[in-house]
C-alpha cells in the first residue's frame, strides 16, 4: 500500500494489562504500549508465515531497525 495511509483499528485489552505492558516496556525503547504490542503481534505472525505470506513493508522493517539500533542490537 505505498502511498496510501493505512487504516486502523483499536483492540480492547484490560486496563491492568495495558498498565503492566507500560511498566514493563519504560526505558526500553517503545514509544507507546500500542507500538510494543504491534511489534509482539508481527513477531508471532511472522514466525507462523506471515499474513498471507507478505512480507514486512518498508515502513515496518525501517521501524523495527530503529527499535533494534535503539536497544544496542544494531
Amino acid at each position: 500500500m505505498t502511498g496510501t495511509k493505512r487504516s486502523k483499528a483499536t483492540i480492547k485489552i484490560p486496563r491492568p494489562l495495558y498498565e503492566k505492558i507500560g511498566r514493563l516496556i519504560e526505558d526500553s525503547g517503545y514509544n507507546s504500549v500500542t507500538d510494543f504490542i504491534c511489534y509482539v503481534l508481527r513477531d508471532i505472525i511472522s514466525a507462523r508465515g506471515g499474513v498471507n505470506g507478505e512480507p514486512y513493508s518498508e515502513e515496518e522493517l525501517a521501524q523495527v531497525k530503529e527499535h533494534l539500533r535503539r536497544l544496542g542490537y544494531l
